[in-house]
């Protein structure tokens, strides 16, 4: 707390000037050089420091000017065009309201100064605080604060606060408007049949799609803030007698944990912060934009995280194969969902290990089995094939990006050259053979195919080292690779899960679940890692059975 106190003298220098200059000029051009010094020394890293800093306590002043002068050094009062202090009478009372203009709901600010301008001195003749805080405030969600850090960090967020003249505390009212968009189906998980309703960048919100779905009592959402100065609000959300209580408080004393100025990315840092992940390649967790895919996972066991300003939600713990799943799978009838299931298995098996296996068995034709003769380029290019699929790896990754930041009208145009210049120019200028772009294409399909985009990645990552070992190694470079790989995936651990449950350790039932997309009345027990406490979907049945 040194920094908050190392220019108390500069404090009583400029609160109280020398004798013979509260008046005259050079006073006051003394006063303003030391208020401007004391600007210019605050290295506050939250709102309670900078208030101690500036006027010694975190007490609210019964003088309106007091406070007024408080906010103009901490908040920018003043100084930035959005911070208002509204300054009115209402019963001969001086009364100053404090909020941020972007975040106020003017209709609601409106109809409360139009009953506080009903206010007679006689109805505050013995409390005002009191008479103001349960007769003349005609809204639901009203506080009391007596801190004025706790009153700003409150208007930061969106609220009101009304300071009286005469009184130690502050009245905090709920008038939030947050900018935002509608809740549209998110781009990245649509379906041909389901809700088309997505998370916005609105905590509020985004729980109250996820309440929707979950009317269950055991639905808890605990609110914390993640940052001294983002102040970012973070919801935890799991359902109570389900959930695994070790889970939730590692989960949360994690949250607790983070000493950081701010996360402005929303859930990617807070995610870093939490796992400390550095170069494994996997995601530990899972993200969603639909409320009805976190909906089920709350159902069975998991923790989820919202935090504010962010469309996308983390879902933990999470295995390799939840991130191989998509919400279109259950939106059709078993059978058809089991099939998607297998066909996105294959996609996603293509997409690793296709292009290292076809190079494998060019380099090495003796592994090809006599059905696969027809395998292998039928012509030389001028590039060796290891250069040729670094080449087009690299050059799909700036389509991809280009895609990204290519305005909507523009993005035929930019995929019709990218097709005529890679697909076309460079096999008959014998830079490319026409196998490489043929099976790089289907990769590409396959990571694309992926739901999770964070584990797309990761796997054309993976890819890439595979091709470089077959190229250096052949056989045993394959081998190590994939070794590697499996290793790595095994001891990659999701808080204290299993990563690639339920293939290790091997659970049947689980692995069937994966393999074999169930009916809703057939899945009657929840996934054993999640270790929930509650195992049971379903009530038990009459007779026992």
């Amino acid at each position: 707390m040194d920094r908050t106190t190392q220019h108390e003298g500069d404090t009583e220098a400029v609160l109280h000037p020398p004798a013979g200059q509260e008046n005259g000029d050079g006073g006051d051009a003394e006063a303003r050089k030391r208020h401007q010094e004391k600007v210019d020394h605050e290295i506050s890293d939250n709102v309670k420091e900078s208030v101690l800093y500036w006027q010694g306590d975190d007490a609210i002043s019964t003088r309106l000017e007091d406070n007024k002068k408080t906010l103009e050094d901490t908040v920018g009062l003043g100084a930035s065009f959005d911070v208002v202090l509204r300054e009115m009478s209402f019963g001969g009372r001086k009364v100053g309201i404090f909020f941020i203009n972007g975040f106020a709901n003017s209709l609601i600010l409106t109809e409360l100064l139009d009953r506080l301008s009903y206010v007679t001195p006689k109805d505050l003749s013995s409390n005002a605080l009191h008479s103001y805080f349960e007769r003349f405030i005609p809204h639901v969600q009203v506080e009391l604060a007596d801190q004025m850090s706790a009153a700003i960090n409150k208007v930061l967020t969106g609220m009101s606060a009304f300071f009286i003249e005469g009184e130690r505390k502050v009245i905090l009212v709920d008038t939030r408007q947050y900018p935002s968009r509608g809740p549209d189906e998110p781009s990245i998980e649509r379906v041909v049949r389901g809700s088309r309703d997505g998370f916005t960048e609105t905590l509020m919100t985004n729980v109250a799609l996820v309440r929707r779905r979950l009317r269950d009592p055991g639905l808890k959402y605990e609110v914390m803030q993640v940052g001294r100065r983002t102040r970012t609000d973070v919801c935890l959300a799991y359902i109570d007698d389900i959930a695994d209580k070790k889970l939730v408080e590692s989960v949360r004393a994690k949250i607790k944990k983070i000493v950081i100025d701010g996360i402005p990315l929303a859930d990617k840092q807070l995610e870093e912060a939490m796992t400390g992940k550095k170069w494994n390649p996997y995601p530990l967790v899972r993200y969603s934009e639909r409320p009805d895919v976190v909906a089920s996972h709350l159902l069975e066991g998991r923790v989820v995280l919202f935090v504010d300003t962010s469309p996308s939600v983390m879902i933990l713990p999470t295995t390799f194969f939840d991130l191989c799943q998509h919400a279109e799978e259950n939106r059709q009838s078993p059978f058809m969902g089991s099939y998607l299931r297998w066909i996105r298995f294959a996609g996603i098996f293509a997409s690793l290990f296709l292009l290292p296996l076809w190079m494998l068995m060019v380099i090495s034709p003796e592994l090809k089995p006599p059905v696969l003769d027809f395998i292998g380029p039928q012509k030389a290019a001028k590039l060796p094939l290891i250069l040729q699929f670094l080449l087009i790896e690299f050059g799909v990754d700036l389509m991809r990006m280009a895609a990204v930041h290519t305005p909507t009208p523009l993005a035929s145009a930019m995929g019709l050259i990218a097709a005529i210049l890679i697909g076309d120019v460079a096999v008959k200028t014998g830079l490319f053979v026409n196998e490489v772009v043929l099976y790089m294409a289907i990769a590409a399909i396959g990571m694309f195919a992926t739901p999770s985009y964070e584990l797309g990645l990761a796997n054309r990552l993976i890819r890439l080292v595979l091709l470089v070992l077959v190229a250096a190694f052949k056989v045993k470079g394959f081998v190590i690779g994939v070794t590697a790989i499996l290793v790595l995936l095994t001891v990659h651990r999701s808080y204290n899960s299993s990563y690639m449950w339920p293939f290790i350790p091997f659970n049947a039932r689980g692995m069937l679940s994966i393999l074999v997309r169930k009916s809703v009345m057939e899945d009657e027990k929840r996934p054993s890692y999640n270790k929930p406490r509650d195992s049971t979907r379903m009530p038990e049945r009459e007779g026992g059975s």
